[in-house]
């Protein structure tokens, strides 16, 4: 009976003190820094970094934003002209025949919509804030980056700053979000993994009693004060776990708008 209590505890331990699958490829996502191509830089060497992590289904939606941004300021710092821009981008991310993880349905909507409009010569930013609503009924971080980018190229049209040096920096800021979320959810890992522990301790409890010779089941199902217990305990921890879930995804979404 001894041997088996500190199994038990030493399994808690490990639940206590392991992050979740996948904390240690987040942490090292967030701290690779992601390149950005020369103004020589060949289409090929552009998208190599991106076709690299190909097929591993790691990225969220937003997170590819930043590189579709990071490209689209490499393209245009190669000289590449705004039709053949889009349409480069299109072979990669929208194409049928692409080697590369698509984008969201939102953004290759957008994307397309980027693209015909580059393609007839009309400003690409009226076509995105156009192609907005439908593509994002719900508004979130990818449409709030669609809308950014399109802000910079209506930046860079006023102010005459070359788009691509707007982009640039417009990237950098994504890439900082985008390691604060990464940061965030490594933060979360131990609540996350808490909150499962306290949730099957009471049923690690009760093997234990059955170990022990205790029979408490026959206590909890056979007597008022045992069904009063097993009430109040089921009820405390339905409640716990939906208020420990409630603070976790607040603390995950504090630093969406």
């Amino acid at each position: 009976m001894i041997l088996l209590l500190v199994v038990c505890l030493g399994m808690a331990a490990v639940l206590l003190a392991a992050p979740p699958l996948g904390a240690p490829a987040r942490l090292r996502r967030a701290g690779a820094s992601r390149p950005v191509p020369g103004p020589k830089t060949s289409r090929r060497s552009v998208f190599s970094w991106r076709l690299r992590g190909a097929g591993k289904g790691t990225e969220q939606p937003a997170a590819r934003m930043t590189l579709v941004v990071q490209q689209v300021a490499a393209l245009l710092k190669g000289g590449r002209t705004p039709a053949r821009l889009w349409e480069e981008i299109w072979d990669v991310y929208g194409s049928s025949g692409s080697r590369a993880p698509g984008l969201s349905s939102g953004s290759n909507a957008m994307l397309a919509a980027a693209r015909a409009a580059a393609s007839r010569g009309v400003p690409v930013s009226e076509a995105i804030r156009r192609a907005s609503p439908s593509a994002f009924p719900r508004r979130d971080r990818e449409s709030r980056i669609w809308a950014e980018l399109a802000a910079c190229f209506d930046i860079a049209e006023a102010s005459g700053c070359p788009l691509a040096d707007v982009l640039t920096r417009f990237a950098a800021q994504l890439e900082v979000e985008d390691d604060a979320d990464a940061a965030r959810q490594t933060a979360l890992a131990g609540p996350k993994a808490t909150v499962s522990l306290l949730t099957w301790l009471p049923l690690m409890g009760l093997g234990l009693g059955i170990a022990l010779g205790v029979d408490p089941l026959a206590i909890l199902l056979g007597t008022p004060w045992g069904l009063a217990a097993l009430a109040a305990g089921a009820g405390l921890t339905v409640a716990g776990r939906l208020w420990s879930a409630r603070l976790v995804a607040a603390a995950a979404g504090a630093g969406v708008p």
